[in-house]
């Protein structure tokens, strides 16, 4: 068996043993509910992630024969509608699934075929649309890796009760807030996505690079905490529309917005809704918000969001040139930052120095994804991908935003500079932060 062969089999059965894991947290009666109105009940993930590969590997680009034609569509796409098509979410079996026997039996045997194909088939095929450099086989590993994040951020709202607490299972301890410091980074260029062919493998969104020219700016060292955005709260920010844009503060009003969806207030204290249980307020970890509450912090604070290419700037960008990560060339590890599912949360900020950047900028990657104020759209010269061709034109629509960096739930193979993530600006459900920017050297 070829190296290239045996990586991505070892990878694919990493990928189904951790969403196995994943999987046994849940309490049997959860198994049918809708934590979050707009993603799919739980269900609907344990036949989707395998019954994707299957789908995308086995019988688009190999032409295999079916499993169940009527499961492969069912189980075929995930989607993320816009916030006003949520319902209140099903909590009971809704007659359109099918019974958890009959979607693990699904799974097993699209493991199976998977597997299979990756031990035996040509799966490199030059020209070939969806097999030239093997592209549907990275598809459906890195699929199911990101996926895999998501199924943790819907687990994060169903109850405590209906979640298994894992055996060592201990909130890190609570560090010190840092103090705010903003650090400067000078103008220069700045590459966005990369080249066909420079890596083994990027999403249609990465390609091809853009280089473009960044003027002078300052960026905070650390992310923006709990503790900082407790002061926009307590300030009343919620209910001042100066902060919003007209689109954010009507989503304030309508939905009752008032603070972070990851904040729950008890008498007159703030906690913090853990994934297994409740906590006192962590003031010094990173806030989780939409973009919506990111951007009016920024306004309430007469400062702004970076853009994504400053982003870029700031983790990549070096007196000597561009890295390939913000700590240099070594791959991620423990020191540099909390990424590859090595927390159930955050740590607080500045814990790992050995991560910053040439500039001094700490937790570009982990910790939590980062907002930037950039619309999600193509590169000049964009080409959909022939294995996923709905992963990312389907959203060059206005209304999803840039996110960068990686959370403590992100897998390290999508710790790379090109890396995009996105989400709509007012989706408070992803392990997404922020820090903010000034234009300038900052100083004042």
């Amino acid at each position: 068996m070829s190296p290239a062969r045996a990586a991505w089999l070892d990878w694919y059965r990493r990928n189904r043993e951790r969403s196995r894991g994943l999987f046994s947290l849940i309490k049997d009666e959860a198994y049918y509910s809708q934590p979050i109105a707009l993603r799919h009940p739980i269900v609907f993930y344990e036949g989707h992630l395998p019954g994707f590969s299957f789908n995308t590997l086995v019988k688009n680009a190999l032409g295999g024969p079916h499993i169940d034609e009527k499961l492969e569509r069912l189980f075929a796409r995930g989607i993320d509608p816009h916030e006003s098509a949520s319902d209140q979410g099903s909590t009971g079996h809704d007659s359109r699934w099918p019974s958890r026997d009959v979607v693990r039996a699904f799974a097993d045997e699209a493991d199976r075929r998977v597997i299979d194909a990756l031990m035996n088939a040509d799966l490199e095929r030059p020209g070939h649309p969806l097999l030239h450099r093997a592209e549907a086989v990275f598809s459906i590993l890195e699929h199911e890796a990101m996926h895999q994040e998501t199924l943790l951020y819907m687990w994060h709202r169903l109850p405590f009760t209906q979640k298994k607490k894992p055996g060592g299972y201990d909130a890190r301890a609570e560090g010190a807030s840092p103090r705010v410091e903003w650090m400067n980074v000078p103008g220069g260029g700045v590459t966005l996505g990369v080249d066909p062919g420079a890596i083994p493998f990027g999403w249609d969104n990465e390609f091809p690079a853009l280089s473009v020219e960044v003027r002078p700016f300052a960026i905070e060292r650390h992310d923006v905490t709990n503790g900082r955005f407790q002061d926009f709260v307590e300030a009343g920010g919620y209910r001042d529309k100066r902060w919003w844009s007209a689109n954010d503060w009507q989503w304030v009003q309508k939905e009752g917005v008032g603070h972070p969806l990851f904040w729950e207030r008890e008498g007159n204290a703030w906690r913090w809704r853990g994934m297994f249980e409740s906590m006192p307020l962590p003031l010094s970890w990173p806030v989780y918000v939409s973009l919506a509450e990111a951007s009016a912090f920024a306004r309430w604070s007469g400062v702004r969001l970076p853009t994504e290419a400053e982003f870029q700037r700031a983790a990549y960008g070096s007196p000597e040139g561009e890295r390939r990560y913000p700590w240099g060339s070594d791959g991620p590890s423990a020191r540099t930052g909390v990424f590859d599912f090595a927390s159930w949360d955050p740590h607080p900020a500045g814990s790992h120095p050995a991560g910053a950047s040439a500039w001094g900028v700490e937790d570009l990657v982990g910790n939590g994804w980062e907002w930037t104020s950039t619309p999600f759209a193509p590169f000049p010269g964009f080409r959909v991908m022939a294995s996923y061709p709905e992963y990312s034109a389907d959203f060059f629509d206005g209304e999803h935003f840039v996110m960068k960096g990686a959370s403590p739930v992100t897998a390290r193979e999508l710790v790379r500079p090109s890396f995009r993530n996105w989400f709509r600006g007012r989706y408070p459900y992803v392990y997404a932060t922020f820090r903010c920017v000034k234009d300038g050297s900052g100083r004042p």
